[in-house]
């Protein structure tokens, strides 16, 4: 159906991402209802390894500024924009020097997880969230994409919960094969103090548990990846919403 206001909310995205399959299915579900007719925006974090002059990233004044206040430290929140190259299609970019300015995703060049990756998720889904309100841009669909995005239905239906803005916004979720790692034992703290708690992710918060989570807090979870494993396909199998085994971009539009 088109004329329908589509965001997608992703951490990996071809070509600022070349090798996933996450950033190919986001590519691909994004421009096929962008060339169907409808209006189309992406957002994302602007990871260090992204080249802001090869892809003509620049900054959205009127959109910067805003703080995101993390466990009672402010953090400026920076929007870049640019459009898929060749298609008029819009990216956002969700950026701050100290979460976002280092080369590597998620993990140290010695694989261990980095310490603040909590705060990284908070952050980038409030900036998300506060972005899209600052825009005065309704979407009539949220698609999340990877663990990080997943703590946007966490904050929508627990901090924003009193907040009308999204009450019509149908949220749909593709779940991902990808490497799982625990948070620091403070997320707790960090999620208490914007008044988020008796999450069943709490009790042992790794990334796979928070999209776990999540899978219960929208209204429609896909599988992203064919074959999930395990413990993501029994948590798939548990979920209450409404589920779509794996579809290919192409095919999304069966979905909304």
């Amino acid at each position: 159906m088109p004329n329908q206001k589509i965001l997608y909310v992703t951490t990996e995205m071809f070509p600022y991402q070349e090798e996933s399959n996450m950033a190919m299915m986001v590519n691909k579900m994004a421009l096929k209802m962008h060339q169907e007719g409808n209006d189309v925006r992406v957002f994302m974090p602007r990871f260090g390894i992204i080249s802001e002059r090869k892809f003509q990233l620049h900054e959205v004044i009127r959109l910067s500024g805003m703080n995101i206040i993390i466990n009672d430290l402010d953090q400026p929140l920076i929007i870049k924009v640019a459009s898929l190259p060749g298609e008029r299609l819009q990216v956002y970019f969700i950026d701050n020097e100290e979460y976002f300015k280092r080369k590597q995703y998620y993990f140290d060049d010695e694989g261990q997880p980095f310490s603040d990756n909590d705060e990284r998720a908070i952050f980038f889904a409030r900036g998300v969230i506060e972005t899209i309100k600052k825009l005065n841009w309704v979407p009539d669909i949220i698609h999340i994409n990877g663990w990080m995005a997943s703590f946007i239905p966490v904050y929508l239906k627990h901090y924003y919960k009193t907040d009308s803005y999204f009450n019509d916004t149908k949220m749909v979720m593709s779940v991902y094969n990808e490497k799982d790692a625990k948070f620091e034992n403070n997320i707790t703290e960090k999620l208490e103090f914007d008044n988020i708690k008796d999450l069943n992710a709490l009790e042992n918060p790794t990334f796979q548990n928070f999209v776990s989570e999540s899978m219960n807090l929208v209204d429609v979870v896909v599988k992203g990846d064919e074959f999930l494993e395990d413990r993501l396909e029994k948590a798939f199998e548990k979920a209450t919403s409404k589920k779509f085994d794996y579809v290919s971009g192409e095919s999304i539009n069966e979905v909304y």
